[in-house]
């Protein structure tokens, strides 16, 4: 196997064998790259089998799996991010090496030093059909919102930046306030780093928005609307869900209204981001308030489908509904296939990088959870699964600020603030 140095930091190879891996520190190499799907075809060594190598030989490993017809920015990003943190040179792979160097050029266009135009030649140059990046990059360059995710690891969720590239104006949806169960502290780092974005880019918040309140972390839409005295918005029947979590925290004097947030969308309901086309589709089953955002050919689904790989979210929060959050499903499947969907969490199945963007061709296809399943199948699959899954860590904790549009309890006689945790509110839940 042959190394094409494409870069000063970059190559790109075919799919080495496990005793060639053992050869890549000795040629210089401090990072390994697998772009390839689990079993894209027998007799490949596997992420497992690769991953297990590297760190035997000294190198560090990322798993970034791609089809060619499935690449998305975020893939291109975590490649990217890989690479500008490597000490060293980086040695990606796919079967053919195409793939990676794909991956590769799509990022050099989409940041500026290369034109799309030169990336057929490059690939030619060097032995490889780069056509598909270009197809790529033409499609792209069609599609009008520009969508940058924020993972956060603590809790698995990805926020969302959404731009309209011609006014720049943008949304911000379902933040993230920092919290720390254990010490009970609270920051604001991953909101900071929205907000950082926002100004590098020249970017004017018009929208902060919430598909649904949120069980596994805090909401910092009301930290961000202070800094950006944007508009807050969520789906009008979170006074469902008021309505029921103030019975289980007891709280009486709590507003169920809606008021704290500027605006309530109905189902159906149209908005704009910018000058781009945006509108809501409620999707209930996850919680009894949950909705979708679809912002021009993007479709904000948060807790209802995940990646591919990772099947559907739970329903069995209070007010879930698996036969409803099917139906839901099925709404979002029913839009144009080349919709982008990008979903609020990614569990890293398999310790591949995060990811969050798919296709509903995709999903249609790959999703097993949906793909040849029936609405009944697919409530016996997720009434099973959800029996065995524990509660969120942070449900009780998170409810409570997030049903008041992410704003903290008020300051106490003494100036700290207190959350309220009832004893055996969710009865039944599975422990860990």
């Amino acid at each position: 196997m042959s190394a094409i140095e494409i870069s000063k930091k970059l190559s790109v190879a075919a799919q080495p064998s496990l005793a060639e891996i053992q050869s890549f520190r000795d040629q210089g190499f401090l990072t390994l790259i697998n772009n390839r799907p689990e079993r894209e075809e027998p007799g490949q060594p596997g992420n497992q089998a690769e991953q297990q190598e590297a760190k035997h030989c000294g190198l560090s490993y990322a798993f970034i799996p791609v089809t060619a017809d499935t690449i998305t920015e975020a893939d291109v990003r975590a490649v990217q991010r890989v690479i500008d943190e490597s000490d060293g040179p980086v040695l990606a792979h796919c079967k053919s090496g195409t793939r990676s160097l794909n991956l590769y050029l799509i990022g050099e266009v989409l940041d500026g030093r290369m034109s799309a135009d030169e990336v057929v030649e490059f690939g030619r140059s060097r032995g490889f059909n780069t056509s598909a990046a270009a197809a790529w990059l033409d499609k792209h360059a069609a599609r009008r919102p520009q969508v940058q995710g924020f993972f956060d690891r603590r809790t698995w969720s990805v926020q969302y930046v959404v731009s309209d590239p011609a006014t720049g104006k943008c949304a911000i949806i379902d933040p993230v306030l920092d919290f720390d169960e254990k010490a009970g502290a609270t920051a604001t780092t991953n909101a900071d780093a929205i907000l950082d974005y926002v100004r590098d880019n020249n970017l004017t918040v018009e929208w902060i928005l919430d598909t649904h309140p949120h069980a596994d972390h805090f909401s910092a839409a009301q930290y961000l609307k202070d800094k950006t005295g944007a508009r807050t918005a969520i789906g009008e029947r979170v006074v469902d869900v008021q309505k029921l979590w103030k019975g289980i925290y007891n709280w009486p004097e709590l507003v169920t209204d809606g008021s704290q947030w500027d605006r309530l969308f109905s189902h159906g309901e149209a908005f704009k981001v910018g000058s781009i086309d945006a509108k809501v589709l409620f999707s209930p089953g996850h919680t009894l308030a949950s909705i979708t955002y679809v912002i021009g050919d993007a479709a904000f689904v948060h807790d209802t489908l995940f990646m591919p790989d990772s099947g559907t979210a739970r329903a069995d929060f209070p007010g879930g509904d698996a036969r409803i959050l099917w139906k839901s499903i099925q709404d979002i499947l029913g839009l144009p296939d080349e919709t982008r969907i990008f979903t609020g969490h990614d569990y890293q199945p398999d310790g591949r990088a995060p990811r969050w963007e798919s296709t509903v061709a995709e999903q249609k296809k790959s999703n097993p959870h949906v793909a040849g399943v029936t609405e009944e199948a697919f409530v016996a699959l997720r009434t099973k699964r959800d029996k065995t899954l524990p509660m969120p860590k942070l449900i009780l904790h998170a409810l409570q600020v997030n049903i008041r549009g992410g704003r903290l309890p008020e300051p106490e006689s003494n100036g700290k603030r207190y959350l309220k945790f009832p004893l055996d509110a969710l009865q039944g839940a599975a422990w860990e």
